[in-house]
């Protein structure tokens, strides 16, 4: 059995774990500071669309570093 596949699976079943995480509290971030202050909710919205893409980049990262660790021969 090949460890760069287990090394593969880590890094995909991690990363995008932590790309839930990440979107999941800035979505309920978000939505708590909408709640306190509903007129800014343009500025807030903005922000959290970059966040949650920075998070999401992590996640497809993963992918790229998995698919990478998959061609290694060990």
């Amino acid at each position: 059995m090949n460890l760069a596949w287990i090394g593969a699976g880590l890094a995909v079943g991690l990363g995008v774990l932590g790309a839930g995480i990440g979107v999941g509290m800035v979505g309920s971030k978000v939505a708590e500071a909408i709640g306190r202050n509903p007129d800014a909710q343009g500025p807030i919205r903005t922000n959290a669309i970059i966040l949650a893409a920075f998070a999401e980049g992590l996640g497809i990262l993963s992918f790229v570093i998995a698919f990478l660790l998959q061609g290694k021969t060990v």
